[in-house]
Formats: structure tokens, C-alpha cells, sequence
């Protein structure tokens, strides 16, 4: 039973060093998991406007709205993260990864 715990202690201090690379890779996971259902409600949305303002809105929201997201939200979620202690975030984080997983395997 130590030698779990100490694997996991390990896992979670090398884990801590790379939080806000672990974090983009889960929000650019997630965005490419979403993506295409959001960018069809958008099309849902905008589809009676102009060619032009359809073009617009949906450049905006893919390059602008995407970008802004993975910037802004990637510190706050590395941030979050970080509360974990080092009992439970290698834990944690195999769990979302795994979730991720089924997620993209459903999809």
C-alpha cells in the first residue's frame, strides 16, 4: 500500500510542474470534442443572416471566441488544479483524462 501512495505522492509533484501544460491539453481536448456541435449551433443560429455577417460571426467566434477561451480559461483550470494535494491529484487527473476518453470514444 506505500509503494501506491508513494507512486501516486511521485505522479502528482511530477504532475504539479506541468499543471498548465496538462491544463491546455484538457481545454484544447474538450474544444475539439465540442467544437463541432457548437460551431453547428452557431450555423443553427446565423444561418437566415447575410453572407457576409454568417461569415463575420462565425470567423469571430471560432478564431476570437476559441482563442480568448483557451487562454483565459486554461490558468483558471491549472489554477483549480492546483487546490488538489498530492494525495489526490494524480488521481484526479487520470480520472478526467479517462473521462475525456469515453467522451471522444462515444463521439
Amino acid at each position: 500500500m506505500d509503494m501506491l501512495l508513494d507512486l501516486i505522492v511521485n505522479l502528482s509533484r511530477w504532475s504539479r510542474g506541468h499543471l498548465y501544460d496538462i491544463s491546455l491539453a484538457i481545454m484544447a481536448t474538450l474544444f475539439v470534442l465540442f467544437g463541432p456541435g457548437l460551431n453547428a449551433w452557431v450555423q443553427r443560429s446565423i444561418g437566415s443572416l447575410n453572407f457576409i455577417l454568417r461569415t463575420l460571426i462565425f470567423v469571430i467566434v471560432c478564431a476570437v471566441g476559441y482563442g480568448l477561451a483557451i487562454v483565459f480559461l486554461t490558468p483558471w483550470l491549472a489554477k483549480g488544479l492546483a487546490h488538489f494535494n498530492n494525495f489526490t491529484l494524480s488521481p484526479v487527473l487520470l480520472l478526467v483524462f479517462f473521462i475525456i476518453g469515453i467522451l471522444a470514444d462515444r463521439s
